[in-house]
């Protein structure tokens, strides 16, 4: 009766044991389980911060751009006309004087042109092509180098966010041609497909090593805004070779 006792006793301990271990064992499960959710909620944050950072990054070296190009339409374009407006203005001559206003007709439209660059809502309403065009435009009017432009497909609607991180990248690869590179020409190519977007930019300036820091980190910055659109940015460069960019970005099929 006592060893019966015993054995009764052990099995109900044992049975205790079993179910505090169990306990545990689900007790610390749930509360791995929760530290990885925290840990992916806190990832998920970063990742939606770093977004975010670079989205207003972007709107603000556009602005700044756009800023740089105002300043030099005002110094340069608007600046002339105002001082031809004027003399045309303080002759006698009647056609002289309808000149002038004439005159003062246009600067008003390019003062309201340059006003609503301004504001990024243009960003939505421009598409890349026409975008392109009139940064090529740009190049050509300045004759600094001579530009040519291809597209195949035709262009869809971009989320904004992407559109300006687009844009933005491609002021970029600009200045760095207009800064570094003293290319005589530089070309654009522009291909939709069902399911991606892709822009070749390619000069035939002075080119540079890739693996250089200086260079290296601008592209790497290039590089990692494209990314965090879910894109991709790719640069080939030699010294004396000019130099061809690839962006490439997945895009939802219609």
């Amino acid at each position: 009766m006592g060893s019966s006792g015993s054995e009764v006793f052990y099995i109900v301990l044992l049975g205790f044991v079993l179910m505090l271990l169990m306990g545990s064992f689900i007790v610390t499960m749930v509360i791995v389980h929760r530290q990885k959710q925290l840990q992916n909620q806190q990832k998920l944050a970063a990742v939606r911060a770093e977004y975010e950072k670079t989205i207003i990054n972007a709107e603000k070296e556009i602005r700044e751009n756009t800023l740089t190009h105002v300043g030099r339409e005002l110094h340069d374009n608007i600046g002339q006309l105002l001082s031809l407006a004027k003399m045309n203005l303080s002759s006698s001559k009647p056609e002289k004087v309808s000149e002038g206003k004439s005159m003062i007709n246009q600067i008003i439209k390019e003062v309201r042109a340059l006003s609503k660059s301004l504001n990024l809502d243009w960003v939505e309403s421009i598409s890349l092509e026409d975008f392109i065009q009139n940064e090529l435009g740009k190049l050509e009017s300045a004759a600094f180098c001579q530009t040519k432009f291809t597209k195949i497909g035709v262009e869809g609607s971009l989320e904004k966010d992407k559109k300006i991180i687009l844009i933005r990248t491609i002021q970029e690869c600009l200045n760095n041609a207009i800064k570094h590179a003293k290319p005589k020409s530089i070309s654009f190519y522009m291909e939709t497909k069902p399911d991606q977007l892709m822009i070749c930019i390619k000069d035939d300036g002075v080119g540079f090593d890739t693996a250089q820091g200086s260079s290296g980190s601008g592209m790497y910055n290039l590089k990692s805004r494209m990314n965090t659109i879910g894109g991709d940015f790719e640069i080939k460069s030699k010294p004396g070779n000019g130099t061809d960019i690839k962006l490439s970005l997945p895009i939802s099929k219609p």
